[in-house]
């Protein structure tokens, strides 16, 4: 039986959503496990300046880890598709957090290469917290209205930690070193992944019987998929440029302090997005809200066209920020309507894959636009951004009505 409106949208609160069962645990765990993804590039950097390394090296170990995570979470999500999550996460987990921790002994400076192996490990084994919890949310919240709460909940806290986790590694590596800072790393993603492996759902989550069936190219064979995978990159280019642009404006006008809180903008915009875009079920399909989303979030790097002062740069990261977690929030759920049968676990993991692919190649152009002036940087993250817009607009007939 389908609920009443006015039912609905009493039930997806974000209180209700956060008192059902299982939700809080699998929400705090994910968040904590995922940590290092926003700790170990700032630690590698450090880790390679603390032994006095060209900073052509840290960029190069930070890359790879980034590069190796993208290539990780696909075949870890079809891993727990034919496996199920339990076993995954439960090998992943400790093998990533044992690369953190063998790292600082390496010696990245006299022993490169062997360096450059041990970050392509911790990141090739980062576990799928991401892709399982959003696997797990038809299962744990069968109805539409709180799913569609914690999606939008679940998308907007995930940019605390690329807030959190940074300022975690830089403050421990001041506190107490980088060997303290990699410790953290470990420790934190093994906790997190425990949490999330110990709960009711994960245990009680199985292989489908009709995973490993499908074609060799999994999840890519639809071409709705392929056109949102593709559009996401594009959102990940953008969020990829920030970094850069954030400290080269810093640069510019002389306040050091823009280079984090301008990320830190972006991120709050998202939680602000976020809570916003789930407190109520909004008309039409999420194809409808995607394309929305993607227009005020291109709309958004417009501000920063004119190499704008500081409180200007902090709005201008604000603005595309707040449609941050709706985008996503809505792309998760096309791909929960997209996904072949037994294949949403990577499909998830497809998703957020390209959007890593996208935020490394937003850095690196960003890195090489800023040489030739404000305009041609503050372009980047407008550029990836109006790619992703064009893509849903243009293809949209293909994503789910």
């Amino acid at each position: 039986m389908s609920t009443t409106p006015a039912v609905r949208a009493q039930d997806s609160t974000f209180r209700a959503v956060l008192g059902s069962p299982h939700v809080a645990r699998l929400l705090g765990g994910t968040l904590i496990g995922r940590l290092p993804t926003g700790m170990a590039p700032i630690a590698i950097l450090l880790l390679a300046r603390a032994e006095h390394g060209p900073l052509a090296l840290a960029g190069l170990l930070g890359a790879l880890y980034g590069l190796a995570a993208a290539i990780g979470q696909p075949l870890l999500g079809r891993l727990v598709d034919r496996h199920g999550q339990r076993t995954v996460l439960c090998v992943s987990a400790p093998v990533a957090s044992a690369a953190f921790l063998l790292l600082p002994a390496t010696g990245p400076v006299r022993h490169p290469v062997l360096a450059a192996l041990v970050v392509v490990l911790a990141g090739l084994a980062s576990p799928p917290l991401e892709s399982c919890l959003r696997a797990l949310w038809p299962r744990v919240l069968p109805d539409d209205g709180r799913r569609h709460a914690a999606l939008a909940l679940d998308s907007g806290s995930q940019g605390l930690v690329f807030v959190a986790g940074p300022l975690l590694a830089a403050g421990l590596t001041a506190g107490a070193g980088v060997l303290a800072a990699f410790t953290a790393t470990a420790a934190l993603g093994l906790f997190g992944a425990a949490l999330v492996t110990t709960s009711a759902p994960c245990a009680r989550w199985t292989a489908s019987t009709l995973a490993g069936r499908g074609h060799w190219a999994g999840p890519l064979r639809a071409p709705g998929l392929r056109v949102l995978f593709a559009a996401l990159a594009g959102t990940g280019m953008a969020l990829g440029a920030v970094n850069v642009l954030a400290l080269s404006l810093s640069d510019r006008h002389h306040a050091g302090w823009l280079a984090g809180v301008m990320p830190a903008a972006l991120s709050f915009g998202s939680v602000l997005g976020g809570l916003a875009y789930g407190r109520r079920a909004w008309p039409g399909p999420p194809a409808r809200h995607l394309v929305a989303a993607a227009t005020g979030f291109a709309a958004g790097w417009t501000a920063l066209l004119s190499d704008p002062v500081p409180a200007v740069a902090l709005l201008g990261a604000l603005l595309p920020g707040s449609f941050l977690a709706p985008l996503l929030a809505a792309a998760f759920q096309s791909v929960e309507r997209l996904a072949p049968e037994g294949e949403l676990a990577e499909a998830s993991a497809w998703l957020v894959a390209c959007i890593g692919v996208g935020q490394a190649a937003g850095t690196a152009l960003c890195s090489l636009a800023v040489a030739a002036g404000p305009l041609p940087a503050a372009l980047v993250p407008l550029a990836g951004a109006a790619a992703a817009l064009w893509l849903l607009r243009r293809f949209h007939h293909l994503l789910p009505a």
